[in-house]
């Protein structure tokens, strides 16, 4: 049987769902972040706002240059997370293979359907239409056989679009799409195909699977099936998140021991908090930290037992600190655990604090 995937993916969602519950936003351009004085970054932009080249992760003080007028707005996460609940209610109601991606999308294996629909299309339409009425808010969708292909088709027609690629349609989709265009692939990759010669999918497509390996490594052999629009990738509704972490910017730096002591324990903090929140242990820790002059540097520590919200996170992090250059000031601080796992009994064996 020929698999029936979608990508449903929401429009601008933060910054949507803002101008939706504030109606002096609507039409306006806004982003939701920290503000320039804050040293803030967009975490989202509205369709307003991107029409001036604003885009998620865009320093805010670039982002009001770019636009003077420009609206920001502080995020408010748990709404996010209640509309996402709306939103994957609804998908539950076609189908149980759901798998998340983040709040504002995901995947959804539509071959077999609670209302036994032959068309992923029509199936398509109604989850739009559904969460328009329960939440007010856009989607756009794509369909296809797999994957990767269900991904590119629901950027095609942004904002509230429906795009659908058949099987025999595939290969001149790909062939067309700019590499820049391809999920998987960034800046730095793209760069790299270019020096090759590399600028579409039709590009691509000659290159022998062990060429693209030596080149760009095990993850080149991803790039050899997608180019022909090939992905066996299934929707895995038990997708475990690979990280949870937390990190903060400050304005002025931090430059002093006990201002940057302060602000890891807030920050180690919220990880212990989300990992609350989330049934997961981790064996991986990663402390990042940006300096004043946008240095930025990790130091990471893998642990045999994993660790979690019991575990004392604070002094490990203080470890990874404590090997860190001290005659800088501190812009931004991060901290991760990943390599997670479900969270079982807990494992209380005594762990070294060594680096």
């Amino acid at each position: 049987m020929t698999k029936k995937v979608l990508h449903i993916d929401m429009d601008a969602f933060y910054a949507s769902v803002e101008q939706r519950d504030f109606p002096q936003y609507w039409g306006r351009p806004l982003v939701v972040g920290g503000r320039p004085e804050q040293r803030g970054a967009v975490a989202a932009a509205s369709y307003e706002a991107r029409q001036y080249g604003i885009h998620s992760a865009m320093p805010a003080r670039i982002a009001q240059q770019r636009c003077p007028e420009l609206i920001f707005a502080p995020p408010r996460f748990e709404v996010y997370k209640a509309v996402s609940g709306q939103i994957r209610e609804v998908f539950h109601r076609y189908t149980d293979l759901v798998e998340p991606l983040s709040l504002d999308e995901a995947y959804l294996d539509v071959t077999t359907n609670a209302l036994g629909e032959p068309s992923a299309l029509a199936i398509a339409r109604r989850i739009k239409a559904d969460i328009l009425a329960a939440t007010q808010l856009t989607a756009s969708a794509g369909v296809s056989v797999n994957k990767f292909l269900a991904k590119m088709a629901s950027g095609q027609n942004k904002p509230d679009g429906l795009t659908l690629i058949l099987p025999e349609q595939a290969e001149a989709f790909m062939a067309a799409l700019p590499i820049e265009k391809f999920h998987g692939i960034g800046q730095v990759t793209a760069r790299k195909m270019h020096g090759l010669g590399i600028a579409t999918g039709a590009d691509l497509r000659p290159w022998a699977e062990a060429d693209l390996v030596r080149h760009f490594g095990k993850v080149g052999r991803f790039y050899y099936r997608v180019a022909r629009g090939e992905d066996d990738r299934p929707v895995n509704p038990n997708r475990i998140r690979k990280s949870i972490g937390a990190e903060r910017s400050f304005s002025p730096d931090l430059t002093t021991l006990a201002e940057i002591t302060a602000a890891l324990e807030r920050v180690t903090a919220e990880v212990v908090r989300r990992l609350r929140d989330q049934p997961r242990r981790g064996h991986t820790l990663t402390l990042k930290v940006k300096y004043a002059n946008y240095r930025q540097i990790t130091r990471s520590r893998t642990f045999v037992a994993a660790i979690g919200a019991e575990s004392p996170l604070l002094p490990w992090a203080q470890v990874l600190m404590a090997h860190l250059d001290r005659g800088q000031p501190v812009r931004l601080l991060g901290l991760t655990l990943s390599n997670l796992e479900p969270t079982g009994e807990p494992d209380y064996r005594q762990l070294s604090l060594e680096v």
